[in-house]
């Protein structure tokens, strides 16, 4: 069976590797929140695992996706796949090959990171500006993968401009990749809207499913996304980590999380591993600030508790206010 049959025989909804906010954590509670509304996530992509001299300890692996203990999924059930960033083509295959015999389901390459230090150290988006590496690193990560593992990439449209689409598409075309994600926009114009999804048409064309990523926030930007990106395989980033039931809403659009009913989610985060108290405080902080684009009862509790830093506090004021 081929992976587009095995992987897409249906549209597929995927959550997005998001620098600092993805993490381990937050992927455990979006995951059991889509599968308890009963639309799992396909599957979710790991933060990027930097590769630069050396081959990784086992130990980074396990940091950066723990799921892989668990037979590479999360507790709720949904597959992890592991990304990778970096820009020696041989090292970028040894590490595949070593996440794949720790258990990767699948492997995804970074070439979207727009963050200026990524790409200064020749990393991430700015690859994009150099197809015939960027073909090259998935050849390699291909070539040393068994053959039984999946190997995707995540693009955007270009880094300065759009003007390398088709060297780029090219580049895709002959690396081997199994699948590519697309976020519709370049690394220049960063994450302000809008997204250019129309421009993922001419990857479409390419014999290898693609999935569309980038300013999709509610039920109706996904269907125009899809329509205008001509896929019906969506990636679902900082619009899933605003609002939580985004992933059923795009099929359901009557599917509605309440405030209420995420309490529980909120507070479960609050009592996960982190570092200490206070980096989970201020993970926890962050995620509420972008709840509060999605539920006005967030922007409330957010300027109640912006000042604290006992997480026993916040977890008694979510308490509070269950019904």
């Amino acid at each position: 069976m081929s992976f587009s049959a095995q992987f897409f025989s249906n549209p597929v909804r995927i959550l997005a590797p998001m620098e600092g906010l993805s993490d381990p954590l937050m992927r455990q509670i979006l995951t059991q929140i889509a599968s308890k509304l009963g639309r799992p996530y396909d599957w979710s992509v790991s933060e990027f695992i930097r590769v630069t001299q050396h081959v990784l300890p086992n130990n980074v692996f396990y940091r950066y996706v723990p799921e892989l203990k668990n037979n590479s999924l999360t507790a709720s059930g949904t597959p992890i796949h592991v990304q990778l960033l970096g820009s020696n083509p041989e090292l970028m295959g040894e590490n595949a090959l070593a996440a794949t015999e720790l258990g990767a389901l699948a492997i995804d390459l970074n070439f979207g990171c727009p963050a200026k230090t990524v790409n200064n150290h020749r990393g991430g988006s700015v690859l994009l500006d150099e197809p015939k590496l960027m073909r090259d690193i998935i050849a390699a990560v291909r070539d040393k993968t068994p053959s039984c593992i999946p190997v995707s990439a995540k693009i955007r449209l270009g880094y300065h401009d759009t003007s390398n689409m088709e060297d780029i598409r090219k580049a895709i075309a002959d690396s081997g990749a199994d699948w590519l994600t697309i976020h519709a926009r370049t690394k220049t114009q960063g994450y302000k809207p809008p997204a250019y999804w129309e421009k993922v048409i001419g990857f479409t064309e390419l014999p290898i499913p693609v999935i569309a990523n980038g300013e999709i926030w509610n039920h109706d930007q996904a269907l125009r996304c899809a329509l205008q990106a001509n896929t019906p395989h969506l990636m679902l980033g900082r619009g899933a980590v605003t609002r939580p039931d985004l992933v059923a809403q795009v099929d359901s659009p009557e599917t509605d999380l309440s405030w209420h009913a995420l309490i529980p989610y909120q507070i479960a985060f609050l009592q996960g591993e982190a570092k200490n108290d206070l980096a989970l405080i201020g993970r926890y902080k962050q995620w509420l600030g972008m709840l509060s684009r999605g539920y006005i009862e967030a922007k409330v509790l957010w300027d109640s508790i912006k000042r604290v830093r006992e997480k026993q506090h916040i977890i008694d004021l979510l308490i509070e206010q269950l019904p």
